[in-house]
C-alpha cells in the first residue's frame, strides 16, 4: 500500500497555502489521499471543495486544534473525475 503524503502548510504564506493544497488535491489519483497539516481550522477550504468538487472528494478531521489541525483529504475511487 502506498504511503500517505503529508502536506504541512503552516510555514507558507496564505496565498501559497491554498495553491499548494489545491495542487496536491488535483495530483491525487482516484482512491488516494493526503493529510493536510494546518495551524487553523481549514473549514472555509472545505466549503470551497464542497462548492467546486461536490462528490469528488473526502474530508476527515484527524486533529482539530487548538494548535494543529490535521485533515485527510482524498479522491474517492468512484468520484465523477475517476469515471471520466
Amino acid at each position: 500500500m502506498a504511503e500517505t503524503r503529508i502536506l504541512d502548510v503552516r510555514s507558507l504564506v496564505p496565498a501559497e497555502r491554498h495553491r499548494s493544497i489545491l495542487a496536491a488535491y488535483h495530483d491525487l489519483d482516484a482512491g488516494s489521499r493526503f493529510i493536510l497539516v494546518n495551524d487553523h481550522d481549514p473549514r472555509r477550504l472545505y466549503y470551497w471543495f464542497e462548492a467546486e468538487h461536490q462528490g469528488e472528494f473526502s474530508w476527515r478531521y484527524l486533529d482539530q486544534g487548538p494548535r494543529i489541525w490535521r485533515v485527510e483529504i482524498g479522491r474517492p475511487k468512484m468520484s465523477r473525475v475517476a469515471a471520466r
